[in-house]
């Protein structure tokens, strides 16, 4: 497996940023421990995002990421979003067009990726996993599936009580979450799509987000998409996301 951390100039940001990207190695000869799963001239993909508090490189410092991905031989994308919610900020920065147009394409640019919708999946934890499922919602062609672990699943409650300054800089003064920034309502937009992405939510029984997430899977299980969701022991840490993601990786690609 490479670890490839890939500076450039961002045109949405107007400003120089980093992605940090594990892309698959044919060959893990020679490192012990280690077994790999690559093949094919353009790889499958997982976009991965971070939480509220975190950046760029913080799966990696937290997590054995890299070495889930080299076992299931997939590319792994990760941006950093500061604390934009993966919004285009009222005031702050189009972090979601940054993040759902320009990295996937920047990283292809530069790398063997492939851009075909089965090969392509997106997840996040926290505020990552709110932006997991949005940007799949809003873009169904491009995403085979997405995955939520711990997610920011009401974002309007979330910013009422947990974070207000988070809310006024992303939506403005009367923090007003807009219907095209609300999982619920993008959940009922998707629906009548001819393709739908699936779906994953992991939740912790011992997270403060769980009402949240238990009132999205109420939405979900209403309305016609492949959905899984999984409620087991745990809190809001990085023990559980460390655990859960290698069985996203698992669900997303049919092991």
């Amino acid at each position: 497996m490479a670890l490839i951390n890939l500076k450039f100039a961002s045109e949405v940001l107007g400003m120089q940023t980093e992605i940090n990207v594990i892309v698959p190695q044919k060959s893990t000869k020679g490192q012990i421990g280690m077994s790999g799963q690559a093949n094919g001239e353009k790889y499958k993909t997982l976009l991965l995002l971070h939480g509220l508090s975190d950046d760029y490189s913080t799966w990696l410092r937290r997590s054995s990421i890299e070495r889930y991905a080299t076992e299931n031989g997939i590319a792994v994308i990760m941006p950093s979003a500061e604390r934009s919610l993966y919004t285009d900020m009222k005031y702050g920065e189009n972090f979601y067009t940054y993040i759902s147009e320009e990295v996937p394409r920047i990283a292809r640019e530069f790398l063997p990726l492939s851009d075909k919708r089965e090969d392509n999946f997106i997840a996040g934890l926290s505020m990552g996993g709110y932006g997991a499922l949005k940007i799949a919602l809003k873009h169904p062609e491009r995403y085979e599936a997405a995955a939520g672990i711990s997610s920011v699943a009401d974002v309007q409650d979330f910013i009422n009580v947990h974070a207000p300054k988070v809310g006024m800089l992303c939506f403005g003064e009367d923090m007003k979450v807009p219907e095209s920034e609300d999982l619920f309502w993008l959940a009922e937009q998707c629906n009548i799509s001819e393709i739908k992405p699936r779906i994953m939510m992991i939740e912790g029984t011992r997270d403060f987000l769980l009402d949240g997430n238990r009132r999205l899977k109420e939405k979900f299980e209403s309305l016609d998409y492949d959905y899984t969701y999984m409620e087991v022991p745990g809190a809001h840490s990085w023990l559980f996301w460390d655990t859960h993601i290698q069985g996203v990786l698992k669900w997303m690609l049919g092991k």
